[in-house]
């Protein structure tokens, strides 16, 4: 019969065939978590190796005293050719305003806009911590930013691009760590011997 009376034919599909399809359907999923996993193993990856590639040794996500009974967390510590450098690392996605005065910057990311503390002080303190740990090593630190920030304005005191971190901070041969003064590998070992594992994840928004 033709017309609005013709009937259509549906065909029909074997059970075979429905677990071939969703077979398929299952193993491009699989196979698309696996790629995003890959993608930020090795994104991981990259940033850790761009954060120590200046350092002879590393400690990361360390709890340090602050000597008054209470610990302090510290992203990275490294030991580099001018000293120990404390590391505070941040992955803020967006537009990044801030200035060594104040005391919250902001953040444009999108259609979002928010504030964060100032993470100098935080620094400072951190700076202290270990510097009251040690006597010789040379102590200095660094809020450092991932390349998902941008700071238009320009960067505030102590702060870096992590791809900036390399230059302000040599790489080094870390097989040679006897080229740095005896004094200063001395108070190293003391001073990673005195730092606890932290499973700490501190509160940071966009991170």
């Amino acid at each position: 019969m033709n017309g609005w009376g013709s009937r259509i034919s549906i065909p029909q599909v074997d059970s075979r065939t429905l677990l071939s399809i969703g077979g398929a359907a299952l193993l491009v999923a699989v196979l698309l978590l696996f790629w995003g996993w890959y993608r930020r193993r090795r994104a991981r990856s990259a940033q850790l190796a761009a954060v120590v590639g200046s350092a002879f040794e590393y400690r990361r996500d360390v709890l340090v005293s602050d000597g008054q009974g209470g610990w302090v967390h510290i992203d990275f510590l490294l030991l580099t050719s001018r000293g120990c450098v404390v590391i505070d690392l941040r992955n803020i996605a967006g537009n990044i305003f801030g200035g060594d005065q104040m005391n919250d910057w902001t953040v444009m990311h999108r259609a979002q806009r928010y504030t964060f503390t100032n993470p100098q002080t935080a620094l400072y303190d951190r700076i202290a911590v270990v510097r009251a740990l040690v006597s010789e090593l040379p102590v200095e630190g660094r809020v450092i930013f991932t390349p998902r920030g941008r700071f238009p304005k320009g960067l505030p005191r102590h702060t870096l691009m992590l791809g900036s971190l390399i230059s302000e901070f040599p790489r080094v041969d870390s097989q040679l760590p006897a080229q740095l003064p005896a004094p200063w590998r001395d108070e190293w070992q003391q001073l990673v011997a005195v730092c606890k594992p932290s499973s700490l994840v501190e509160p940071k928004r966009a991170i």
